[in-house]
């Protein structure tokens, strides 16, 4: 049995939609979305809008602006975890959630969270397990350029990047 059999044997399902299904841990309670069907790196797999607006970020938010933060719509795109090693992205400017890398049916969906987040509300140690992993997340305020380069960033962050490298 391949090591992705075994870890999606340890999975249930919560609830399907249409591309994606929230699946389950069993072994830790984690929940986490897995695409039902399989996409290429540009392809857009779906579109989102603001559910609630506010000022202030929380665990469940998106940064669109300097002082704007979303819940997504549709809702069940608050299970799309943390990589470091990010395979989709929050176009925030379009409102898209594009592929960054190939993904086949049944794989999770992850995005960086900094990509979105200038200032993280619950910064967290990483363990996402990737060779080039940055261990702590707490936003790309706190990351070099270099580190940053390596990412697709919003249209929002880059504009926080033009301003701190014009001061």
């Amino acid at each position: 049995m391949s090591t992705n059999t075994i870890a999606q044997s340890n999975k249930s399902v919560i609830r399907n939609h249409q591309f994606a299904s929230i699946m389950q841990n069993r072994l830790n309670g984690q929940k986490a979305l897995h695409v039902n069907k399989s996409f290429s790196p540009g392809e857009v797999i779906c579109s989102f809008k603001a559910g609630i607006t506010q000022s202030f970020a929380t665990y469940l938010t998106v940064q669109i602006e300097k002082d704007t933060h979303i819940t997504l719509v549709p809702e069940f795109l608050q299970y799309i975890n943390h990589s470091c090693a990010p395979n989709v992205f929050f176009d925030t400017t379009t409102m898209q959630l594009i592929c960054l890398r190939p993904l086949q049916h049944g794989d999770e969906m992850t995005f960086f969270y900094p990509s979105t987040e200038w200032e993280m509300a619950q910064p967290f140690v990483c363990n996402c397990g990737d060779d080039l992993c940055l261990q702590l997340i707490n936003g790309a305020s706190q990351l070099s350029e270099e580190t940053l380069s390596r990412y697709r960033l919003t249209d929002f962050i880059n504009t926080q990047l033009n301003h701190k490298n014009a001061r």
